[in-house]
């Protein structure tokens, strides 16, 4: 079996560039979970490393597939410098782990939510799981394993989140365009949603 963990984190430094700093986090039954971060022109990006060492399965299948079934990292984007979003390493890992700790397929459209602010004092304990491909490409792997995805995380307010929950990823994603929003700004107040 390959171990696609070095692989990913080859993909993650060719369109990132080389981490500044690390952190593994290892939660009772799950594989060890790590978030690099990256700065790159004010910005900040932390990725999860870990949460694609095995295939996400169907929360309904009698045995989990070790092979088939889809695989992903997240990558979470922030202004640096304007709130402490280091703090927000262990909430990034509880959402890497979660396929594994609670059989859930982490796709795009879905809504993670960690019970609590990602950072210190931030408006967001929720994020919105957006489409793969812009910032960090998919990795193949050799068949007849999936694709990695590096899916972006879009942190949500509870109220942006309770109308998602009504009108959808889409009309949430439209919303934030229409207004301007800087889904980076991690002090950024919830879009106008009336």
């Amino acid at each position: 079996m390959v171990d696609v963990l070095p692989l990913v984190e080859a993909r993650l430094r060719t369109a990132l560039g080389e981490p500044d700093a690390r952190a593994a986090v290892t939660f009772l039954g799950t594989d060890r979970i790590e978030v690099l971060r990256f700065h790159e022109d004010g910005i900040v990006r932390y990725a999860t490393l870990g949460m694609s060492a095995q295939p996400m399965s169907d929360p309904t299948a009698v045995l989990a597939d070790p092979v088939k079934g889809p695989r992903a990292e997240l990558v979470l984007s922030v202004r640096a410098g304007v709130a402490d979003t280091d703090k927000a390493l262990r909430p990034l890992a509880v959402l890497a782990a979660s396929p594994q700790v609670e059989g859930v397929i982490v796709a795009p459209g879905a809504s993670l939510d960690v019970g609590e602010p990602l950072w210190p004092g931030a408006p967001f304990s929720s994020v919105l799981v957006a489409e793969p491909g812009g910032l960090v490409e998919d990795l193949a792997l050799d068949e007849p394993l999936d694709p990695v995805r590096f899916l972006p995380l879009l942190p949500m307010t509870a109220n942006e989140a309770a109308w998602k929950r009504v009108h959808g990823a889409q009309a949430l994603q439209e919303r934030w365009l229409t207004h301007g929003t800087d889904l980076r700004d991690p002090s950024r107040k919830s879009v106008p949603l009336d």
